[in-house]
């Protein structure tokens, strides 16, 4: 393996040396438990208050909207459950979109089983949720829309404040998930008008399993993790003060450093882009040209299999994905890149490449060499190409 470059920063990211440093004393020497009333303890619990202050502040959002949970999955969960649950006297319509993570789709077919009328709306060819498709099937009857602000595997930004309008003028709450866009472009709740919203600190180079809900005062979903006292009692659970500590470092350096990150990133992904399309035929640029995030670049290949070119991507010591990290042991065609109405055979033959801070455009050259000879000689295995290129001969 000549090098080791990581293009999977949609997946996750590493932890940023100044978040390590400030976490590091809460594993050793401030290791108390945040909700215990000795003095150990209460070092833990201002550290924690500390934390949730300055997230709070870093979203321009009141302290108490601020919930602790362990991740993207979590808080989507807890935001759908919690929702449905909570008001499901006032109805029993749930409306999300066709291109959503596993965790609301998954979600959402639990809450169907459970009587709940859940639509999924669908999306242009760049994976965009227009405002019409939402008031075709909003009525008096929906509790909760939920809608990403920024798709995982293909990048598309959404228009999520124009969405979140109509959610209230129907009387229904508003949920986005925005793992993927916190940290990588200006999020303002507050201007955003949602209700609820889900960010995970490891995709902006944060620390795993530790992320926010945040719920608007007012607004009260059940409980997902009953338990203790924790989180005002809404979510039981001891806090991981190490992880909390570093979420809020964390988000304030993706803050701080956004402007920069931004059009460093951008411009590795770019020309990424414009290598590979200068270079392979027969490929497809998935999502938004524009409304996209900056890290993001999904490609499908024709007439092969994505999964080859990513096992010979990590052969020559490249990383990237085939799809999202937490459906990527699944062999099923992306339902995102199904949604955009892809063909399922181009949707088999996509790689999504995420870039980072830390990438160099040396790594993006190297990159979209390996990619066009990979992509060369397993076309040269495929009957489908031979057939295209006219070099199949009748029997």
């Amino acid at each position: 393996m000549e090098k080791k470059i990581y293009f999977d920063h949609s997946a996750t990211t590493p932890v940023d040396k100044e978040v390590l440093e400030e976490m590091l004393p809460y594993f050793t020497e401030k290791f108390g438990n945040a909700n215990s009333m000795h003095m150990f303890g209460q070092e833990g619990a201002y550290a924690v208050d500390t934390a949730r202050r300055k997230i709070a502040s870093l979203l321009g959002v009141a302290v108490n909207e601020i919930y602790f949970t362990s991740g993207g999955t979590e808080g989507d969960n807890w935001a759908l459950k919690g929702s449905a649950e909570a008001f499901k006297d006032r109805g029993n319509k749930i409306i999300i979109s066709s291109i959503e993570h596993a965790a609301m789709i998954s979600t959402a077919k639990q809450l169907e089983k459970e009587g709940f009328e859940v639509v999924y709306l669908p999306v242009t060819d760049k994976g965009l949720v227009k405002e019409e498709y939402l008031e075709k099937v909003i009525d008096n009857k929906t509790i909760l829309v939920s809608v990403m602000l920024a798709n995982n595997e293909i990048g598309t930004i959404q228009p999520i404040k124009n969405l979140a309008k109509i959610a209230h003028e129907h009387g229904a709450l508003f949920h986005t998930d925005a793992v993927q866009a916190m940290g990588s472009i200006p999020v303002n709740i507050k201007d955003l008008d949602v209700d609820m919203l889900t960010f995970s600190a490891h995709k902006f180079y944060g620390p795993k399993g530790i992320g926010v809900l945040y719920i608007r005062n007012g607004v009260k979903p059940e409980k997902l993790i009953a338990g203790g006292h924790q989180e005002r009692t809404m979510r039981g659970g001891t806090t991981n003060v190490p992880s909390v500590i570093g979420m809020a470092k964390a988000l304030e350096i993706a803050i701080r450093d956004m402007d920069k990150n931004y059009q460093y990133v951008k411009s590795l992904r770019d020309e990424f882009v414009r290598l590979v399309e200068s270079k392979i035929p027969y490929i497809v640029y998935n999502g938004d040209r524009e409304k996209r995030l900056p890290q993001n670049a999904n490609f499908s290949f024709e007439f092969i299999e994505g999964e080859s070119i990513l096992l010979r991507l990590d052969l020559a010591g490249i990383a990237c994905s085939s799809g999202s990290a937490c459906s990527s042991g699944s062999l099923e065609p992306s339902h995102v890149l199904l949604a955009t109405g892809l063909p399922i055979e181009k949707a088999h033959g996509s790689i999504r490449f995420s870039f980072g801070k830390h990438n160099t455009m040396d790594e993006v050259i190297y990159a979209a060499d390996k990619l066009t000879e990979i992509v060369s000689v397993l076309r040269q295995m495929s009957p489908l190409f031979k057939e295209i290129k006219g070099e199949t001969k009748n029997v």
